[in-house]
């Protein structure tokens, strides 16, 4: 296409054709050299694509920007997971005491008091825990009846009743280390719901059934729940969660669940005074202190 252009010196129009674009030469008018401008209609030149190469580029760049994220939202979910997930377990210890309590309450309904914390032989030692005195009332007649009360709890025959716990006297949140130990016991004393050989009724809880400590939580004592094995009150912390010796505690975090005489359960923050749940463990110590809700 011809290429259409003013001399500079002269001002005459004139035109060329196209492959004299950018060359040099004198004017037809003038004789003054002028430059033949570039052909405005040349296509630009191609640009090179990389092909392949740049896919995979674009692909891994989207790669680890999705993973990126997904680390960071791991990151930020996990926490809340693992929180509602132990929510859950300690809902289900809470429901498991809960059951404790309503068989150790049809219990005393059958039989005018609560199971003491355990049977002695015939030289007054432990024999029979009060966990296998409940197990009718907890929907385990079958284990009850195997299970031989001529026997002590751990002799053989009666071990192999008890190799298998009742789920609901483990806690879920329990490490299970050892698959028979049990997380729930009593506050075994002179003042408290048992002394031991010895139960109580109703009538004889001065300090109320609502203020009256029934079961608690317990964490790492490695008890068989067979086993006519509890918290000697004189000897134990009332301090929850102490970690210095034996006492109420939990896997959970921040306190521990503990029953009242009166069937209610509820999680026991572990910044309660010591003195307080010592007073609640009694059946009628006179103590003039509430139940804590939290």
């Amino acid at each position: 296409m011809p290429i259409s252009f003013t001399c500079p010196h002269c001002g005459n129009q004139t035109s060329v054709a196209d492959q004299y674009a950018g060359q040099t030469g004198p004017c037809t008018e003038c004789g003054k050299p002028i430059t033949v401008p570039g052909n405005p209609f040349a296509a630009a030149p191609a640009v090179r694509s990389s092909g392949s190469g740049t896919g995979i580029i674009v692909v891994v760049v989207v790669v680890g920007v999705l993973v990126f994220v997904g680390l960071i939202l791991m990151g930020l979910l996990f926490p809340a997971i693992q929180a509602a997930r132990e929510a859950a377990r300690r809902a289900a210890c809470l429901n498991n005491m809960k059951q404790l309590s309503l068989a150790m309450t049809s219990y005393h309904s059958t039989h005018g008091c609560y199971p003491p914390a355990y049977l002695t032989d015939a030289d007054g030692q432990p024999m029979h825990s009060w966990r296998v005195l409940i197990l009718p009332h907890l929907g385990e007649s079958t284990l009850y009846q195997m299970y031989d009360f001529d026997e002590p709890w751990d002799s053989l025959k009666n071990q192999a009743v008890t190799a298998q716990i009742p789920k609901v006297y483990q806690c879920p949140s329990d490490s299970g280390d050892d698959p028979a130990a049990t997380n729930y016991m009593m506050i075994v004393g002179s003042a408290t719901i048992s002394d031991g050989p010895n139960s109580c009724q109703h009538q004889q809880m001065r300090d109320g059934l609502s203020g009256t400590i029934m079961l608690v939580e317990v964490a790492g004592t490695g008890t068989h729940w067979a086993e006519p094995r509890d918290l000697d009150a004189d000897r134990i912390s009332f301090a929850i969660n102490d970690g210095s010796r034996t006492g109420i505690g939990s896997n959970h975090r921040g306190g521990a669940c503990v029953a009242m005489c009166d069937g209610s359960v509820q999680f026991f923050d572990d910044s309660i005074d010591p003195q307080v749940m010592e007073a609640l463990s009694t059946i009628s110590g006179g103590e003039n202190v509430g139940v804590p809700r939290y």
